[in-house]
């Protein structure tokens, strides 16, 4: 049988790195890695009209890291990964967009989401509590973004513990910011979220021989009694050819009570053409019992409101929550020299009847300073057709909600970026 070439998750997630410290013990190594991108950003259309900040993560998240591995011979290798955030605007280790906890009107109304108007002060605290759950790594995690450890053997790669998605690796793969910015498809799918980025408690398993990359997960829920509730399972192959790479990615996750919940499914393609390459895909959204809202209904008959008018509340959250859409993406990037130049285009086509549908475009310009230091300016417009609300954020936070349904959403990023 051919030997086979494997990879790691990390280098199937596009972790771009350059090693500043290495330490070496006979066959093995431990490197410490990481990247600060910190820069400028004027924002319209938010909550509080138009925004100019400092932010971290405007292109990537900030981070640092340490990587190990050890050749125990006979082509097995051990290897581990701990990577962390941190906001290199403030040192924190989490944010929150500048809307705060507002979640869309569409989903904080009582008539939007077809109550009567008397249970407005239900939904009202409802709203609160699940918005205050909008950020990142708001439990502060040291390691938020990877923590692993794993065996690479001459059939293929496992490795355990809070790992990037099968499904995620594809579509980032297949975006052609490479989920950098405020261009990256995702900012499309921000609230409720619709990719499962990250999970923890993960098995996988990775190879790639000649062209061909592909891995396989399985998620544990860790539910007491629910062997199925919180479980993830997916899986990604990706193909990549003289000057054309194709390929597609699966998640699918049940909510606490064991319920299939978020579905994910990435097709996509990259072509060389020109001077550059076409990067295009198209994804599937799909949650008919979305995740964390089975304690609405006790919760507020804890707090004296009846069953009956409790259940009508969760029921509304749960439809609320449900999704439905379709994604798309079409970009060309251009790279000569010091000069890295991509647009692109993003759709968001909502088939629930909420029909929340938007769609953002723009372009993003790099300038290398050296291999490890780069400048950044990216212009993107994002488009909300009533009662979408969404609001555009970077690759490291998340852009919160706009003022009103309907109201589009301006970014302008100047960004210098880091690596080491």
């Amino acid at each position: 049988m051919k030997k086979m070439r494997v990879i790691s998750a990390a280098v199937l997630g596009c972790i771009s790195s350059l090693a500043m410290a290495q330490t070496t013990l006979g066959n093995s190594s431990v490197t410490l890695y990481g990247l600060v991108d910190v820069g400028f950003t004027h924002v319209t259309g938010g909550p509080g009209g138009t925004q100019n900040n400092i932010a971290s993560g405007n292109m990537e998240g900030s981070r640092f890291g340490f990587k190990g591995n050890e050749d125990l011979g006979g082509g097995y290798r051990a290897i581990f990964t701990l990577e962390g955030r941190f906001e290199a605007d403030t040192g924190a280790l989490s944010n929150r967009p500048a809307s705060l906890g507002k979640l869309p009107d569409r989903l904080s109304t009582a008539t939007s989401l077809g109550l009567p108007a008397a249970l407005q002060p239900a939904v009202s605290a409802v709203a609160a509590q699940l918005g205050s759950t909008i950020g990142v790594n708001l439990g502060n995690s040291l390691f938020d973004r990877q923590a692993f450890v794993g065996l690479v053997t001459p059939v293929g790669a496992f490795t355990l513990g809070r790992q990037y998605t099968p499904a995620y690796l594809a579509t980032a793969n297949f975006d052609v910011m490479k989920t950098e910015s405020s261009l990256a498809l995702g900012q499309l799918v921000a609230i409720p979220t619709s990719f499962d980025i990250r999970v923890s408690n993960s098995l996988q398993y990775g190879l790639q021989k000649d062209g061909l990359s592909a891995t396989a997960m399985y998620a544990a829920g860790e539910v007491a009694g629910k062997a199925s509730a919180s479980r993830l399972l997916g899986a990604m192959v990706i193909y990549n050819g003289n000057g054309y790479s194709l390929g597609g990615g699966y998640n699918t996750r049940n909510n606490e009570l064991g319920e299939k919940s978020l579905t994910t499914a990435i097709i996509g393609a990259t072509l060389d053409a020109g001077p550059g390459t076409v990067y295009g895909q198209y994804a599937s959204i799909k949650d008919d019992h979305p995740t964390g809202l089975s304690v609405i209904a006790p919760t507020l008959v804890a707090g004296g409101l009846s069953t009956t008018a409790a259940n009508l509340v969760q029921n509304a959250f749960i439809n609320g929550f449900k999704q439905n859409a379709r994604l798309f993406q079409i970009g060309y990037r251009i790279t000569s020299g010091v000069h890295t130049i991509s647009v692109a285009y993003n759709s968001m086509n909502d088939r629930r009847p909420f029909n929340a549908d938007r769609s953002s475009y723009g372009a993003a310009y790099t300038y290398a300073l050296s291999k490890r230091t780069d400048l950044s300016a990216v212009l993107t417009h994002l488009n909300n057709k009533s009662p979408s609300q969404d609001a555009l954020g970077g690759n490291g936070y998340v852009g919160g909600v706009s003022a009103s349904p309907g109201q589009d959403s301006s970014s302008m990023a100047f960004t210098i970026r880091h690596r080491f």
